[in-house]
């Protein structure tokens, strides 16, 4: 399976609390929850839930996971999406060390070596292998280069705050460009594949 990331993110690289603010995000101080919500217009929407359509399996870290479950997972509106009956009838792993009782049926917890199980995941025949928000996941996986191939969906906001996918220093990583476009309300897509270390000027031309 491919290893693909799917995330929302502003201008200045956020990517908490997309949907709006939870009670967790305010106890640490972030207030500014919901800067994705309706930015897409209909292509976009379109194209996230084709996207959750051809995943093979789903990875989570526990937060997103348990917002997922909370409402994807709940709710019978959002279970009767595409989106929701995609989520429902995929296997979902959750990267945790602490979660022992998931409640969505279908789900795994990967609580050992991270590492060599979402390699195994890799190594099985199948579609897609999605994380989808996750961003602490996300960070990690980019460092251990597990990641086959990212979708930034890039909503034209500033947040000014909150925690960003990209953190101020870590490694580099040179990407190239799959597929871009731009949608009517100015939301960019951007799928993008790692293609090993970016080039560096070595010096100034006299």
């Amino acid at each position: 399976m491919k290893l693909t990331t799917i995330t929302q993110i502003t201008l200045d690289g956020v990517v908490q609390g997309n949907g709006g603010a939870s009670d967790e995000d305010r106890r640490t101080g972030f207030e500014r929850g919901g800067w994705a919500l309706g930015a897409g217009d209909d292509e976009t929407r379109a194209f996230i839930t084709r996207t959750y359509q051809r995943a093979g399996a789903f990875l989570f870290g526990r937060r997103t996971y348990e917002l997922f479950a909370g409402s994807w997972g709940a709710v019978d509106g959002m279970r009767a999406h595409p989106v929701g009956v995609a989520l429902a009838e995929a296997p979902k792993y959750v990267a945790s060390a602490t979660l022992t009782a998931p409640g969505w049926a279908d789900t795994t917890v990967l609580d050992g070596d991270l590492e060599a199980a979402v390699r195994e995941l890799k190594a099985k025949p199948g579609d897609d292998l999605q994380v989808h928000g996750s961003g602490t996941l996300v960070r990690w996986l980019l460092a251990h280069d597990l990641v086959d191939e990212l979708t930034l969906i890039v909503v034209p906001v500033v947040v000014g705050q909150g925690k960003r996918l990209f953190p101020e220093t870590g490694p580099d990583l040179a990407l190239e460009v799959a597929e871009s476009r731009v949608d009517s309300n100015g939301v960019t897509i951007q799928v993008l594949r790692p293609a090993g270390r970016p080039r560096y000027a070595t010096g100034s031309k006299a």
